[in-house]
């Protein structure tokens, strides 16, 4: 039995899906971690040092602390408090910084910047692994050795209100807690509102030990409007009145008990210039961390700037703050300070403690530890405290003792700082086995080139080649949109060159083209090899037309078509300026951030309304009547729900007092798509079943096309909605005027539309950073958090240049030929060039994995790449089903 070419290509793209989560499973593995004690049966701690005497000090210290609160502020960064925004709208936390009774920090977060994994490293003090991004949609329970599950075994009493991760990550560890959604990013006011009700009875009481209060309404003004937006200021002034009202209870409580308190102020992770986060910017990394407490003295006219230590740090310093173990798996260090008021034996006691902790995990991870710079350092530092240890309990109180006990103190500074570094370079343990096997499958995807080519086969051969190779420079990935805008660019300049000897030269130069359905890009599977499939089958327009040139326009369609190239590139540069991504120019001004200032509302909501009425005239001109009529008053909802969250005007209204959340409009919007959706695939599925005229299946196909364009309006941000309607506008004109006169084959009308697919990814302003993915797309006509819809809602409006491009292929090459042999040579091109990078990709990560920037830039770029794959398995198997469609007719 012959297969068919697409079932072929579906097969192949399932092969690679498998493969590349065979090698993720490989390169994304667990973090190091400590073997050496389990949940039920924990090790005593280490004896103090001693040299010719027993030391008497064979327990863990007593806590520091009476009460312990840490308020964690969503994606604060270090100059919301250090900078500007922090003197203006943070008066009383600048005060405690400069003059109070405080130590500050900033603390560098590591990728990924998203919440749960930063939750675990500052609870656990280790280093999450990278596809914890993936599990930040849904956190399950952490197994890990972490200092809330020390808290709790030790009998301290815990209560947590805000951010639901926290319940999620640590169940049944709180005596009392509200839990509130973080991914409804639409609501900054009542997620903070649930955390602060509680504050004033709480506060009056005394039966908790450690209070947790995350703050979530930052973080969700960042992902609305961006770090400038005014309601930046308003959200700080509030967080700064409600550390007041915590440390002006505090410090009441510690008059009445004679004890210290702890009150930790810091950020999960930063906001980038766009307001999201996820990568590594600095402006996502670097995080506020500020230690308040009455135990750290302090002198007139004492000047202190905030020193650079690592989030991880804030574990050790906790566990020695409540008098409990540091975290096994910890690679941390005590934050010195917060200790130096202690007598000098406490102080060489809780950096022991610590020493021994990351040095035991050292050994653990690290067969050669001994030849370590940190493990000979703790050795002798550890010498030095037994000989200082010997001197004290001597009861030598001379200038020796004291100048020993300082020499001891830096040994152990410099130990656990070298000891942290080296833990954290360890941090991943590749799976080699499960890297190599789905790199072998990755590669198993079959190529036949054949010996005829055409010079725009060579143009997209070494295109693509070139873009493999750029995907070995980490420069290269964060800037990858640029290589596509050459690409693109230079693909219209082989085009007008295509075209142009086509008007002037005519016939003549055209010997290629006579043969052009029988090499395509690739001799591209078994079905293809047998011969069973022609060149007329190959190329969709080679049975309705002769082989001729333009020349079969008319005069204005002639001139329409020389002219195309040069439209797309105009188009194409137009968009380039609407939105900066990558990281080297992110911060530049654009288009985009002029029309999203304030000043310029009107003119956003004159582009709007433009773009949505050039959408609608560039989609309706294949859907049936009732779908225009949908389409029409779907796009109408979309502008009305924008008006309502405030981000266009309308005519008659100047300002945007009535805001609301926009859940009828965007509701309205949805059961249009979802409409206009039912209709095309009940027209799909009826040309399946009863084997109607393919004209059905085309208008089925349209309109489900179509309702994706809606549903992309509607998620699209205003200002970028000029990037969908060049999209279908570039759809119009390369169709009209390119791929149907020339004749291009199946092959290199996908290849095209891969390309611009990838293109107009970045035209969205994404990048390969995470944090430029638009989280509150995910929310746009919910209530609450779903977690389906809403991560759906999110990839789609992430991938929406891919998907739509990919869709058009789709509809494209069913409304040029009734035969699906187009459609599975399409399908398989597809794939293959999807597959190209993935194999260059995976292979390159492989030998790049001890690079410097594995987790802030080659990372990110394998998950996007992934996701790629899936989208494009997607289409083999919609393909897969048209092909079996038109074989059974």
């Amino acid at each position: 039995m012959r297969l068919g070419s697409g079932t072929f290509a579906a097969c192949c793209v399932a092969i690679e899906v498998i493969g590349v989560a065979l090698f993720l499973r490989g390169f994304f593995p667990a973090p190091v971690r400590s073997s050496s004690r389990t949940e039920h049966q924990a090790e005593p701690p280490a004896p103090e040092p001693s040299t010719g005497a027993s030391s008497n000090w064979t327990k863990l210290p007593p806590p520091l602390f009476s009460k312990v609160v840490i308020m964690l502020i969503d994606a604060l960064r270090d100059d919301f408090v250090f900078g500007s925004k922090g003197v203006k709208f943070m008066p009383y936390t600048t005060y405690l910084v400069e003059k109070g009774a405080s130590h500050s920090f900033v603390a560098e977060a590591k990728p990924p910047t998203v919440t749960m994994p930063r939750i675990k490293a500052l609870m656990t003090g280790s280093l999450p692994g990278f596809i914890d991004v993936v599990r930040n949609l849904n956190s399950p329970a952490l197994l890990e050795d972490n200092v809330i599950t020390q808290a709790k075994a030790a009998g301290k009493r815990m209560i947590f209100y805000g951010d639901e991760t926290w319940v999620k990550l640590f169940p049944q560890h709180f005596v009392e807690y509200d839990g509130t959604t973080s991914f409804f990013v639409s609501d900054y006011t009542e997620v903070d509102d649930n955390v602060t009700r509680h504050l004033d009875k709480v506060l009056k009481r005394g039966d908790w030990d450690v209070l947790i209060l995350h703050y979530l309404g930052l973080d969700h003004i960042g992902h609305i409007s961006g770090p400038g937006s005014p309601l930046i200021g308003h959200k700080l002034s509030e967080m700064d009145s409600i550390l007041m009202k915590i440390h002006t209870s505090l410090l009441s409580e510690e008059r009445e008990n004679l004890s210290p308190n702890l009150l930790v102020l810091c950020g999960d992770h930063g906001m980038s210039e766009t307001g999201s986060h996820g990568a590594s910017s600095m402006e996502e990394v670097n995080t506020p961390l500020i230690l308040i407490s009455s135990a750290f003295e302090r002198k007139p006219g004492d000047i202190r700037h905030p020193k650079h230590v690592q989030q991880t740090d804030l574990a050790a310093t906790l566990a020695i703050g409540l008098g409990l173990p540091i975290p096994e798996n910890s690679v941390g260090s005590l934050l010195f300070p917060s200790i130096e008021g202690r007598p000098v034996r406490e102080q060489l006691r809780f950096l022991h403690l610590n020493a021994v902790q990351l040095s035991k995990l050292l050994q653990e991870n690290v067969p050669s530890y001994k030849k370590e710079p940190g493990f000979e350092q703790f050795k002798m530092a550890e010498r030095l405290h037994g000989n200082w240890i010997r001197l004290y309990l001597e009861e030598n109180t001379s200038e020796v003792l004291f100048n020993l006990g300082t020499k001891v103190r830096r040994q152990y500074l410099d130990a656990l700082r070298t000891l942290s570094l080296s833990l954290s370079r360890q941090v991943a343990q590749y799976d080699i086995y499960s890297m190599l096997v789905g790199t072998v499958m990755v590669l198993e995807n079959p190529a036949h080139p054949n010996s005829r080519w055409s010079e725009l086969d060579v143009v997209i051969l070494l295109g693509t080649m070139g873009h493999v190779l750029s995907l070995g420079a980490s420069s290269f990935i964060e800037e990858e949109h640029q290589t596509w805008y050459f690409l693109v660019n230079t693909l219209c300049l082989a085009l007008c060159h295509e075209i142009y000897r086509n008007c002037f030269l005519g016939d003549d130069c055209e010997p290629r083209r006579c043969s052009h359905g029988e090499r395509g890009f690739v001799n591209t599977a078994p079905a293809l090899q047998d011969g069973s499939i022609g060149r007329d089958e190959l190329e969709p327009h080679r049975a309705s037309k002769s082989p001729t040139s333009l020349n079969t326009l008319r005069g204005w369609e002639k001139w329409m078509a020389m002219a195309s190239p040069w439209v797309i590139l105009t188009c194409c540069r137009l968009l380039r300026s609407l939105n900066q991504t990558g990281v080297q120019w992110a911060h530049r001004p654009d288009l985009g951030h002029w029309l999203t200032s304030s000043d310029h509302k009107a003119e956003l909501s004159v582009l709007a309304a433009l773009s949505l009425i050039m959408i609608f005239a560039l989609v309706q001109r294949r859907c049936s009547l009732t779908s225009k009529v949908a389409m029409a008053l779907g796009l109408l909802g979309v502008y009305c729900y924008r008006a309502a969250i405030g981000n266009v005007l309308f005519p008659w209204q100047r300002d945007s007092k009535d805001i609301s959340k926009g859940l009828i409009e965007a509701r309205f919007v949805h059961v249009f798509v979802l409409g206009i959706l039912f209709t095309g695939t009940k027209d799909l599925l009826k040309s399946q079943v009863i084997a109607a005229d393919f004209t059905i299946k085309t208008v089925g196909l349209w309109e489900i096309y179509s309702g994706l364009v809606l549903l992309a309006a509607l998620l699209f941000r205003p200002h970028n909605l000029p990037v969908l309607v060049f999209s279908l506008l570039i759809q119009t004109i390369m169709t009209k005027f390119i791929w149907k006169p020339l004749r291009h084959d199946a092959a290199e009308i996908a290849v095209m539309h891969y390309w611009f697919g990838q293109a107009f990814f970045y035209f969205q302003g994404n990048s390969n950073n995470i944090a430029t993915v638009d989280i509150s797309a995910g929310f746009v006509g919910l209530d609450t958090y779903v977690e389906v819809p809403a991560v759906f809602l999110t990839a789609f409006a992430t991938f929406a240049g891919p998907v739509l491009w990919a869709s058009h292929l789709v509809s494209f090459l069913s409304s040029e030929t009734s035969s699906g042999s187009a459609l599975s040579h399409a399908c398989f091109c597809y794939a293959l060039i999807c597959s190209f990078p993935v194999s260059a990709y995976i292979i390159l990560v492989t030998s790049l994995r001890y690079h410097l920037f594995i987790w802030s830039v080659f990372s990110p770029k394998l998950l996007y790449e992934g996701m790629h794959i899936l989208i494009t398995a997607a289409i083999c198997v919609f393909f897969t089903a048209m092909d079996q469609t038109n074989t059974k007719s």
